[in-house]
């Protein structure tokens, strides 16, 4: 079972490459702030500009790296069936502890193309799975009773990173699901209330930039300290806008960049780097935050 901040992590790059070393120590420091798991090659790691070769290799770096000291949840969506189980049997064999499974994009399949597509996925590889629903970039909704038909047929789909923004969701899997299941927030700033509706924990863009206050924050709600919990909350909510104050993760890249000197706000087209205004709303969230 999965749960706490869980950072979906950054793809370094300098001067149009894989910043290996930059990665690396990306990794140790998140782990070093408390971070319980490690999401590469997600939407936040450019995963849509990534080769399957750069792919793999952030993958497979992430969990030497890590070395067994928190679960590596490997992206392995894909709008192509076959391409997303590529990933995920590259994954067994590296060693990830599941594999984050975004819903189709672009092509639009019904929750019928759905059930098929995570059901292929869930056949034909043992690795654990974690749904991943984001419509806004993905435009097709994992709807609840996909969610849950999918759960049913499949012990060895785990959890769900949610990112629809509708809470009453974590209720209805909560109730259709009669067994362990992680449902972990995808947005930022829906943590708090995500974890009250019964969540366990966030794969996030802001624990890359805040991995300790994340890690703490997610500590306070375990406790049910709301008091903690929500003075974290408040330090930590604009920097979650931030993030998307441009294209994601063009702000997590920069903030980072202002955090640490070995990393580069780097982005890969069609991406840009973040306009003057999402750094000005980066830099004041830095500081209302108290990391600069």
């Amino acid at each position: 079972m999965f749960s706490g901040s869980i950072p979906a992590l950054v793809t370094p790059f300098r001067d149009g490459a894989l910043d290996e070393a930059a990665f690396r120590r990306l990794v140790d420091w998140q782990i070093e702030q408390g971070s319980a798991g490690l999401v590469p090659c997600g939407t936040t790691g450019e995963a849509s500009t990534l080769s399957n070769a750069e792919h793999h290799r952030v993958i497979e770096l992430c969990i030497e790296q890590a070395a067994g000291r928190v679960p590596v949840i490997a992206g392995c969506g894909s709008n192509d069936t076959q391409n997303a189980l590529l990933h995920m049997r590259f994954s067994k064999k590296a060693g990830a502890a599941a594999g984050l499974c975004v819903a189709p994009y672009y092509n639009r399949p019904s929750q019928a193309g759905l059930v098929a597509h995570f059901s292929h996925l869930a056949e034909k590889c043992d690795l654990p799975i974690v749904l991943y629903n984001v419509p806004g970039r993905t435009v097709t909704d994992i709807e609840p009773e996909t969610v849950c038909e999918l759960a049913a047929k499949f012990p060895r789909i785990v959890g769900i990173k949610d990112a629809s923004g509708d809470l009453s969701r974590v209720t209805d899997h909560r109730m259709g699901i009669d067994r362990d299941f992680a449902q972990l927030c995808g947005d930022d700033e829906l943590w708090l209330p995500h974890s009250a509706a019964g969540g366990v924990g966030c794969i996030s863009v802001t624990a890359n930039i805040a991995p300790a206050l994340c890690a703490q924050f997610q500590q306070a709600i375990a406790a049910n300290d709301l008091v903690t919990a929500r003075e974290l909350n408040d330090r930590l909510y604009p920097l979650h806008y931030a993030m998307f104050e441009d294209a994601s993760p063009a702000p997590a890249k920069y903030a980072l960049s202002r955090v640490h000197d070995w990393l580069t706000d780097d982005v890969r087209l069609p991406l840009v780097r973040c306009s003057e205004r999402a750094r000005k709303a980066v830099d004041n969230a830095l500081v209302h935050a108290g990391l600069v």
